[in-house]
């Protein structure tokens, strides 16, 4: 019988195409970690909602039941990482996972739309990183691998990016993970202070105090937990969202797209390629307008269907405190050539009061060659720009009290996110000329 011959350099590629790679055995620790953690909670609450008093002393059965969630959750999370493999091959990346139900997910590379990383606190305190994948299309349009190293990870976005750009991964090396032209950094201390300032926390936070307040003065606790409890998540929910995740912001540019880095406890960089931006919303709350202080978000393509600004690990915030002068700049940088409070204004009529007594009077759209404008809010202005190729449909609409004061209300339609650029309101016949009007500038930008 023949002598077996080596194996060469191909060999080992093509078989490591067909078994696949597993990511960092440490993996299943910081998974069985974050399912322990949930399970030691749920323990617990039923230790102190149903212990009789019957049994062992409470610290030694607390002690048995945080071991045995641990023992459970990294066991659990062991498994997972033992059945999760990956492959990169010349079409696709696949992604097998499943220990009772396998699953295969399947990422041509030319569907890849960006690959972002995070890094998640437990994870990161081991070196390790998430990496995420957006696919073009509608929901279930993510990927992930978890857990690698971040030096890896790195490595991985920067050749999943080169073969789903058709480039070679040398020509994006820089475009991932080598010069990047920061833009601006955000200093912790600023978004401390913008958080502070805005509306909707002081709001959350007057409420919370005078219903404490009532409670003691009242001797009513019970009564007023009911008001107190949404107040202080709300509370909560808004400096984790403006403070913890966009800690250290940093925004630096790449020659595809944009670069966002942040957060406190948990890291994350996120990838906005100039493909996918669908709108931009200059947004200026009405402390901080007195400051000349602004704030930017952004429609991109595909992160409406994965929770948009609300997700805890996705952020439509693309600066979270500036100055016009910089705002204006990143606006140019997304959509080159807008200049949106130069654009030809049609205002609301004063009849249009009914419908807003205010902010009828702070409400106008406009046009130029590049964007749609629309301008809204009193207490918080926002205005929102919308390149005419991102112009997805427009709609004309005219309600029974609307045709009776001659008024219509004209929606330019981007992907589900903040930027909303309706005309609410409008002279019926400035309405439609506006549609239209867009309509036509929408075709010309896209041929």
């Amino acid at each position: 019988m023949p002598d077996s011959e080596p194996l060469t350099d191909q060999d080992e590629t093509e078989r490591a195409e067909v078994v696949g790679s597993r990511t960092h055995p440490l993996t299943g620790l910081v998974q069985g970690a974050l399912w322990a953690g949930a399970a030691v909670f749920a323990l617990l609450v039923q230790m102190f909602t149903g212990n009789d008093g019957e049994g062992p002393p409470l610290w030694i059965e607390a002690l048995l039941r945080v071991g045995g969630g641990l023992v459970v959750g990294v066991a659990f999370g062991y498994l997972s990482w033992w059945f999760t493999r990956f492959v990169i091959d010349g079409t696709e990346l696949r992604i097998n996972s499943g220990v009772l139900q396998k699953q295969s997910r399947r990422i041509p590379y030319e569907r890849i739309q960006s690959v972002d990383i995070a890094e998640p606190l437990l994870a990161r305190v081991v070196g390790l990183a998430e990496l995420r994948i957006e696919m073009a299309g509608g929901g279930n349009s993510r990927s992930s691998l978890r857990y690698l190293p971040l030096d890896d990870a790195r490595t991985l976005r920067r050749i999943l990016l080169g073969r789903a750009h058709g480039q070679a991964v040398e020509e994006l090396a820089a475009d991932t993970d080598g010069e990047l032209e920061i833009i601006t950094r955000v200093s912790p201390s600023r978004v401390v202070i913008g958080t502070l300032l805005s509306l909707d926390f002081l709001l959350a936070s007057i409420g919370t105090v005078a219903l404490l307040a009532a409670a003691l003065w009242f001797d009513q606790v019970i009564a007023f937990l009911g008001g107190v409890v949404p107040l202080a998540i709300w509370l909560s929910q808004i400096v984790g969202k403006r403070v913890l995740m966009q800690w250290d912001f940093t925004l630096s540019r790449s020659a595809t797209g944009l670069r966002i880095e942040r957060g406190l406890l948990s890291r994350s960089s996120q990838s906005i390629p100039f493909a996918r931006v669908q709108g931009v919303a200059v947004e200026e709350p009405y402390v901080w307008r007195r400051l000349g202080w602004q704030r930017l978000e952004v429609d991109v393509a595909g992160y409406a269907s994965q929770g948009g600004d609300d997700s805890s690990d996705i952020s439509s915030t693309l600066l979270p405190i500036a100055d016009p002068a910089l705002a204006a700049v990143v606006v140019d940088q997304l959509v080159p050539g807008a200049r949106p409070t130069q654009v030809e204004k049609v205002a609301v009529p004063r009849r249009a009061w009914p419908f807003a007594p205010v902010g009828w009077r702070y409400r106008w759209v406009g046009t130029d060659d590049v964007a749609f404008v629309a301008r809204s809010g009193w207490l918080e202005r926002t205005t929102d720009v919308v390149p005419h190729a991102r112009t997805q449909s427009v709609e004309l609409r005219q309600g029974p009290w609307q045709r009776r004061l001659g008024l219509a209300t004209v929606e330019v339609h981007t992907p589900k996110g903040p930027v909303d650029a309706d005309g609410r309101n409008l002279d019926a016949h400035d309405a439609q000329r506006m549609a239209f009007d867009q309509l036509s500038r929408a075709r010309h930008a896209r041929t």
